[in-house]
């Protein structure tokens, strides 16, 4: 669609027909746990810009262009200069343009970053929630991160920052009683260990999960002075999502609940 050009005060080149961006969240992993207005955006899409932790098979409900532009092992397919360049390109042809994000896009997923870049340009935008792995994926293994009488609040914090730090607010959590649940943290593993040990948290429960709600999930249940040489001893790396506090004991209690019952049957 050529349409009509004007400048914005950023200096963008804007086309007045121009098409749309949206930015939908995947969720978890398990392709049941996207939301039907997350369907409908897929089934309305010209093209579909996905992730690497997108579940492959949520692309069988659409019938448009797909590309690949996620990280997979260390390779980029894509920059994110070169991905905004492409929603971009699309939008200014009229095309809508479907960016498919695992979890959610507004938890650690750069989601807000791309809607402004495409707002600078006059492309219209929107955005459908997706649900969060930092919530879901714990749910799944009966770990709740809130719980009566055990904690009264949660930090959701990623493990590597813009800098590949760790980062600070690992420390200001480890000195509360909340649980924290750590995203992109596995090659900070020993660093985070080390700030919990240091607030005299060694026996506090922990576990790591990988590949949270998928089929080859893999989940690892210790201490903070045992969850290194359990990660070691199962091979965890990421994706994987670490959770500390007491919460992580309801998940052995649910199952001797479960197990006790069913003697008494």
């Amino acid at each position: 669609m050529a349409g009509r050009t004007h400048h914005t005060k950023q200096g963008h080149t804007v086309l007045k027909d121009t098409g749309k961006l949206t930015v939908v969240g995947a969720g978890p992993g398990d392709p049941d746990l996207i939301t039907l207005k997350a369907i409908k955006a897929l089934k309305s899409a010209d093209v579909v810009l996905y992730d690497a932790l997108v579940n492959d098979s949520l692309l069988d409900y659409c019938t448009a262009e797909t590309i690949f532009v996620g990280k997979r092992k260390g390779c980029y397919a894509y920059q994110q200069e070169q991905i905004n360049e492409l929603i971009i390109q699309r939008a200014q042809r009229g095309k809508h343009v479907v960016r498919l994000k695992g979890g959610d896009p507004f938890v650690f997923g750069r989601g807000a970053e791309e809607m402004e870049y495409a707002a600078g340009f006059g492309i219209e935008t929107a955005m459908v929630p997706g649900i969060s792995s930092s919530l879901s994926v714990p749910a799944a293994q009966n770990i709740p991160v809130t719980k009566r009488g055990a904690t009264e609040s949660f930090w959701v914090i990623t493990g590597t920052t813009k800098q590949h730090q760790l980062s600070a607010d690992v420390a200001l959590a480890a000195k509360s009683n909340a649980t924290v649940v750590i995203l992109m943290g596995m090659s900070k593993l020993a660093q985070i260990v080390a700030l919990f040990k240091q607030e005299g948290k060694s026996r506090m429960p922990m576990a790591i999960i990988q590949n949270g709600t998928r089929e080859n999930e893999k989940i690892g249940i210790g201490t903070v002075a045992s969850i290194e040489s359990k990660a070691k001893e199962q091979q965890l790396s990421n994706p994987a999502i670490i959770i500390i506090g007491e919460v992580v004991r309801h998940r052995e209690k649910f199952i001797e609940i479960k197990k006790e019952v069913i003697q008494e049957v």
